[in-house]
């Protein structure tokens, strides 16, 4: 029975009272029993605020400490890539405003070896320990949600200003994006001719020759902007770089707007999804500082899958044929929206008008980006030229590449590219085959499940891995991460950054060859960036697990 009611009963009330004022003594009644509910749940919380308040960080203020570390593990990843000797970026005078050599031949002074070690460990420590601050922060979200974004895009912000001043590193594809534009402003079709047809100069220089002769695979949207940052630089082959940095530093922010709303619309915590995808070290590191136009493609991406969740499919569909404009793989987010266009348990027949239609919008604003670009579909025949590289780390190319060479020690005259050519075709084929059963099964495992794991099909049964392909599904896989796909995405997100590092072998080599005194100091200066303790604010989850068993018991 209410307080109030209790008081009541005992209480003397005039007749005059009762009778003239009976609807004030029910007001008052429930706005007493109402305070005193309130007051005791105050009470409460304040009870179970003190118990826990020696435990665990005042409000999200515990988000600082992470921030910091991150930031200054971001600061030696930067600081020790950009030594002018450093193997994790071009070392080419004039590619980049500081950092580089300004004579056409890099230090080879012994005194630089210690320079150089010094570098790679603070890279590879830098690199751990910004893994093990953003394992922590997820963990620490997915135990205590509600995290405000605000706060999480100020991290965002500090982590990722050393990596837009800093020079782009562990890929030099960002400079054949700035000749393939300086191409495009010349009116020479980069689908035709590779880069090394603009002659010598700043935008042919650092580019890779493996690619020097090579045609573009990227679509007209991406070209058409590279043409327009080569003009609008006035052809000067540094300030395109810095534009394409910018490019998918934008592309950052809109992953950055897109994915709470994304989370919100499957009903997922957003700070935990923010976390996971936007300040994922993976792609901090190979879309902004690396620039890969990778971050342009999943942006578009993200958004149109965003905005048909919210019910706008039509621009769900022109912001994924977008995003196919730039690379043809985010083709598979306007399959997924027109097959979701009329709800879950649809049939098949009916699913067939969503799908012509939306074949039919997307071919439209293709159509206009080519015909304005003036390039022509060359692109979708060089949509082969990413398997020119041959790598271990890919299972369709390594398994050929096996295979060649147990052939070879076999006496037989085996060729490895018709080799390749077969198990590079059964690994597409399987990433098919397991793609459309994806497909058919979205309705019951999900649709951003099912579209993340099919992009990740195609990564890695695809003729070549690259660290930045990942992306493209473990973005989309974050806001419904949980369980064996939680996993897979922090395990791929963890070890991906170090496939291919350019710096690895030079590690090792000096490792070898380094001072017995050196190697130890070196060994102990890495050991610091994987033990070094983080913080209370890594127990924030147990803290506020603890605190809820307790209640749970006491109540």
């Amino acid at each position: 029975m209410p307080l109030f009611a209790t008081l009541m009963d005992h209480a003397p009330i005039s007749s005059d009272t009762a009778i003239d004022q009976p609807g004030a003594v029910a007001t008052a009644r429930r706005a007493l029993d109402t305070a005193v509910a309130s007051g005791t749940h105050v009470f409460n919380s304040l009870r179970r605020w003190r118990r826990s308040e020696a435990e665990a960080p005042e409000g999200w203020a515990w988000l600082r400490r992470p921030a910091i570390i991150g930031f200054l593990a971001i600061i030696a990843i930067t600081v020790g890539g950009s030594f002018s000797n450093s193997p994790f970026k071009l070392e080419m005078p004039g590619t980049w405003p500081f950092g580089v050599p300004t004579a056409n031949t890099a230090a080879t002074d012994p005194e630089n070896q210690t320079l150089l070690m010094l570098g790679l460990l603070l890279v590879y420590g830098g690199l751990v320990l910004l893994l093990r601050v953003w394992l922590q922060v997820s963990k620490a979200l997915k135990n205590r949600p509600g995290a405000p974004i605000k706060y999480l895009t100020w991290i965002l912000v500090l982590w990722i200003i050393p990596l837009v001043i800093a020079a782009p590193m562990f890929s030099r594809d960002v400079f054949s994006y700035a000749a393939q534009g300086e191409m495009v402003s010349h009116h020479i079709n980069p689908y035709i001719y590779g880069p090394f047809t603009l002659g010598s100069g700043p935008y042919v220089n650092p580019v890779d020759p493996l690619w020097g002769n090579t045609p573009a695979p990227y679509g007209p949207l991406f070209l058409i902007i590279d043409g327009f940052f080569a003009s609008a630089t006035f052809h000067h082959a540094t300030a395109t770089v810095m534009a394409l940095r910018l490019l998918e530093l934008g592309s950052v922010a809109l992953l950055a707007v897109c994915i709470p709303k994304l989370a919100r619309s499957v009903g997922r915590d957003p700070g935990e999804a923010f976390s996971l995808a936007v300040l994922n070290p993976l792609v901090l590191i190979t879309i902004v500082g690396s620039a890969h136009n990778d971050g342009m493609m999943i942006a578009l991406l993200v958004a149109g899958v965003t905005a048909a969740r919210l019910k706008h499919p039509v621009w769900g569909i022109v912001l994924c044929a977008l995003a196919a404009a730039v690379k043809a793989p985010a083709a598979l987010g306007i399959l997924y929206i027109a097959w979701d266009w009329l709800g879950p348990d649809v049939p098949f027949r009916q699913r067939l008008r969503p799908l012509v239609l939306a074949g039919l919008l997307s071919a439209g604003v293709l159509a206009a980006l080519t015909a304005i670009s003036g390039l022509g579909l060359g692109w979708v025949s060089n949509l082969a030229t990413p398997g020119t590289v041959r790598s271990w780390a890919a299972p369709a190319t390594g398994i050929g590449m096996g295979i060649t060479g147990l052939l070879h020690a076999l006496g037989a005259g085996v060729s490895m590219a018709s080799v390749l050519t077969i198990t590079r075709l059964l690994g597409l084929l399987a990433a098919v085959v397991i793609g459309v059963w994806l497909l058919k099964e979205s309705d019951r495992i999900g649709q951003l499940t099912a579209l993340g794991l099919t992009l990740l099909l195609f990564v890695v049964l695809g003729p070549v891995v690259q660290p930045w392909y990942l992306t493209w599904g473990l973005v989309l896989l974050a806001p419904v991460a949980e369980g064996r796909i939680r996993t897979t995405l922090i395990v791929l997100s963890v070890t991906a950054p170090f496939i291919g590092l350019p710096g690895g072998r030079t590690m090792l080599v000096e490792l070898l060859h380094a001072d017995p005194l050196v190697l130890a100091i070196s060994l102990v200066a890495l050991l610091v960036f994987v033990v070094a303790p983080l913080g209370r604010w890594t127990q924030i989850g147990r803290v506020e697990q603890g605190v809820a068993d307790r209640d749970l018991v006491a109540s």
